[in-house]
């Protein structure tokens, strides 16, 4: 069972057990895939792979912690809250996030693949590594790691 069907599935049983907030949120995730399908013509001809759908999921996750972020800062502390419950139910269709030595050691891995030598190759390894990790690491997180790095060449 794809990643896509076993969301579909835990929505129907979410609607069965009238749990509102999982079946909302799980619904936004289905609207964003049928969305990305109706982008392009290339989207509406190809399956729906699991790395799209954990893309997705990851592009919902950050626009909940942004949205947090926001209504911390106007005291919104109900609106935070149901923020973050659905930021929590979508990251358990999301793969384990790595630590940050293993980021480390990824990003050490790339800049050596890649002959990288300073801090102007941020952008080639960042690229890199990013691909290597596959959604599986904060990128904000990832590219502080990456630039230490740099900088300590």
């Amino acid at each position: 069972m794809s990643l896509y069907e076993k969301i579909q599935s835990d929505m129907k049983e979410a609607m069965k057990s009238r749990d509102t907030l999982r079946t909302n949120t799980l619904r936004f995730v289905i609207a964003a895939v049928k969305n990305f399908q109706a982008s392009s013509e290339e989207n509406r001809k190809g399956e729906v792979t699991d790395d799209t759908v954990i893309g997705l999921i990851g592009k919902e996750v950050k626009r909940r912690e942004e949205s947090i972020e926001a209504y911390v800062k106007a005291g919104r502390n109900e609106l935070v809250a149901q923020e973050t419950l659905e930021m929590e139910i979508l990251k358990d269709y999301l793969p384990e996030e790595l630590s940050e030595n293993e980021i480390r050691a990824v990003a050490l891995k790339t800049i050596e693949d890649l002959k990288a030598n300073g801090p102007s190759d941020l952008g080639k390894v960042m690229r890199e590594v990013m691909v290597r990790l596959k959604g599986r690491a904060d990128g904000k997180l990832t590219n502080k790691i990456v630039r230490e790095l740099l900088e300590s060449r």
